[in-house]
Parts: C-alpha cells; sequence; structure tokens
C-alpha cells in the first residue's frame, strides 16, 4: 500500500469514528402544539367552549363553532402532537380510528373545538387506551384532510405510526 493510500483509508476511519452510532437512527419529527393549527391571527378556541370546559355540567347541547381555516404548512411531513382520545372505531380492545383533541371532554362532554382544533388519526396498530382522559402523544404523517363523523367536522387527518401515553 502507497503512503498516500494509507493516509486516505486511515482519514476516513478516523472520520467515521467521530459520528455517534445513533446518528442516523434518530427519530426526526415535528413537535406541534395545537396553536400551529389554527392560521395565524385567528382565534383557538372560541371564549364561550372554554367556560364550558370548566364546568363540571352533564352534557351541554351547541353547535361546533366555525373554523377559521387551516394550515397546510406540515402536510406530508411526520409530526408529533399531544392530545386526548375519542375514540370512533375499535379492533378488539383497542382503538384504530379516532379523534384527536386538545382538551378532555371536548366532542363528549362540550360542544366540540372548530374543525381546526380536531385531529382524525388511524392506526393499523390498535391502541389499548385506558380510556378518555388518558394524555397520549401521537406521531405519524400528517395532513390537511376534511373529515365528517358523527361528533364533528375535522380539518387534519394523521396516520399514527407511534401513540403513547404522554409523558413517556
Amino acid at each position: 500500500m502507497t503512503r498516500i493510500h494509507r493516509r486516505s483509508v486511515l482519514a476516513g476511519l478516523c472520520g467515521i469514528s467521530v459520528i455517534p452510532p445513533f446518528a442516523n437512527a434518530a427519530e426526526e419529527y415535528v413537535d406541534l402544539e395545537w396553536t400551529d393549527l389554527v392560521p395565524k391571527g385567528q382565534v383557538i378556541i372560541p371564549q364561550e367552549i372554554q367556560e364550558l370546559t370548566q364546568h363540571s355540567q352533564s352534557t351541554p347541547r351547541g353547535k361546533q363553532p366555525q373554523s377559521t381555516g387551516v394550515r397546510s404548512d406540515w402536510n406530508g411531513q411526520t409530526v408529533r402532537l399531544r392530545g386526548f382520545i375519542v375514540p370512533i372505531d375499535y379492533s378488539g380492545t383497542g382503538v384504530t380510528a379516532f379523534i384527536l383533541v386538545p382538551f378532555v371532554g371536548a366532542c363528549v362532554h362540550v360542544p366540540p373545538p372548530p374543525a381546526n382544533q380536531l385531529v382524525f388519526v388511524t392506526t393499523e396498530t390498535p391502541y389499548e387506551s385506558s380510556g378518555l382522559y388518558e394524555p397520549v402523544n401521537v406521531t405519524g404523517m400528517f395532513g390537511t384532510a376534511s373529515t365528517t363523523t358523527q361528533l364533528a367536522e375535522i380539518a387534519y387527518a394523521l396516520s399514527a405510526d407511534r401513540i403513547e401515553p404522554y409523558g413517556d
């Protein structure tokens, strides 16, 4: 081996050892907050719904407020969003489709938030939810998608790769 060739090989090996072994395995996603889903300058959750969530009344009747538009900034990207599960479909004992909502009781105990504050989530692997009051992180492919359920109009969709209790 020539002196120049050996140096090139050694320099290449030294460069490889500097890169941590987990660097390529790092998961990349955008961490979203509910406020990120509303166009800039628009109301996040109308005052009338915010006031209802502070009461422990039985199910109040009301209409879903109009949505003020959506944001398409994260269409096709992998995101992570924290929220609460409102089950729509089950497989065995696990949830396979649900509405991810920003606060406990949304769509169940109070009128639903505007469509741009709701995300329709589907997952191939059923999630064994411990109930409506369990906060979860959902990570997966995100996008705008108008969906209508018996509970609400929904402006976003997320195909979940991972669902885990919030805090894990």
